[in-house]
């Protein structure tokens, strides 16, 4: 008998590599705000941008409320679709998801806040999926466990009958409180098991 009932993904890092296209996001912020460019070389404000939601990420680089409030409004001004170009697909995702669609449920459970729907069109995906969760649809973005429940709850299966395939501590953190089995993609974070391309995890199944 199958155990497991549906498969998670976190987006940045996992379905894409999408760095690049967040650090030019966030330099069109910065400009915008009359602020210097962010220092790529600086390893904590990468990790920053790259894995928390877009207003906790803009609360870090700007913690005076009101500046705050004005590059949230930069933010949403900014046509993302300008990014998508950045983003590369990571190999094997597609042809995983063929192997899994049809057997497992799949869910997508990402920080991203308004742009994860375009993307997902951009790429031909947008048919895979049976949820989509973002930041903007919770109260309580990732770590905290509330996105991972509601994507349970909407394949109607216990926290052990799915997996999450995350990369960074922000969703190794969350799989935990949710109580879901965290699979780690090309990292070496805690994890119940770690892979390195995405058809390892056609041998869980």
């Amino acid at each position: 008998m199958q155990r497991y009932k549906a498969i998670i993904y976190d987006c940045d890092g996992v379905m894409f590599d999408s760095f690049g296209a967040n650090l030019a996001f966030y330099q069109r912020i910065m400009a915008m705000m009359g602020r210097a460019p962010l220092d790529e070389g600086n390893e904590e404000q990468m990790r920053i941008l790259h894995t928390y939601a877009n207003r906790e990420v803009l609360a870090h680089f700007f913690p005076d409320r009101g500046e705050w409030e004005e590059a949230v409004r930069c933010a949403g001004r900014i046509d993302y679709r300008d990014f998508v170009p950045l983003m590369i697909m990571e190999e094997g995702f597609r042809e995983t998801l063929d192997a899994l669609q049809g057997v497992v449920g799949l869910g997508v459970c990402t920080n991203r806040s308004t742009s994860m729907e375009m993307v997902l069109r951009s790429f031909g995906l947008d048919s895979y999926f049976g949820i989509v969760m973002t930041a903007s649809r919770v109260a309580n973005p990732k770590p905290h466990p509330e996105p991972l429940l509601k994507v349970l709850a909407h394949f109607a299966v216990a926290p052990g009958e799915a997996l999450f395939v995350g990369d960074s501590e922000v969703d190794r953190l969350a799989a935990e409180s949710a109580g879901v089995p965290f699979v780690a993609y090309k990292t070496d974070l805690p994890s119940f098991v770690r892979i390195t391309s995405h058809g390892d995890i056609l041998s869980l199944m």
